[in-house]
């Protein structure tokens, strides 16, 4: 039986909730990435995946004005990355620099891809979608990637600060 409730409790029924790396190279040529929850595929063919941002965010800019950006999907081990990436701001510091995050060049865009990822995938820009106080970016994936160990687990987020990891399929 369900019981109407606030919007607000409602969600916070959401968790495990996946957790992603956005990279986007910002007009200062840093590789910025911010953590972020909402990302999904929305087609094969062709292959797009979506992403939101919140207005406020420096990413924001970064991802409209480099016109592509990676999606990493990372792994459990990445728990303290994930907490930097969406804690710090890229206005302020390199934030790969700082938080020592392992990388490697991406392939097909300028960009790099999270060497520790269960997946990354890079992006180019085809769409922008105001969403409220979110834009959603869609992007066609053009390259892809994955972690040559299939033992490593993918970070979700449970709620209250908790992550932990599952294996992927």
């Amino acid at each position: 039986m369900q019981t109407e409730t606030t919007y607000d409790e409602a969600r916070e029924r959401r968790f495990p909730e996946q957790v992603a790396i956005v990279i986007a190279k910002d007009a200062q040529g840093k590789y910025n990435p911010i953590a972020v929850s909402w990302t999904m595929m929305t087609s094969h063919e062709p292959p797009l995946m979506a992403i939101s941002i919140g207005k406020t965010r420096y990413s924001l800019e970064a991802v409209r004005l480099a016109k592509e950006f990676v999606i990493s999907l990372p792994s459990a081990a990445m728990q303290g990355d994930v907490v930097f990436h969406g804690t710090k701001s890229g206005r302020d510091m390199d934030k790969l620099a700082a938080c020592g995050t392992k990388t490697q060049p991406a392939v097909k865009i300028d960009c790099v891809i999270l060497a520790d990822a269960v997946a990354n995938f890079e992006c180019k820009l085809v769409s922008e979608h105001e969403t409220g106080d979110h834009f959603i970016f869609v992007g066609e994936v053009v390259a892809s990637h994955m972690n040559e160990a299939a033992s490593v687990r993918r970070l979700y987020t449970l709620g209250n600060e908790q992550m932990g990891g599952v294996l992927p399929g």
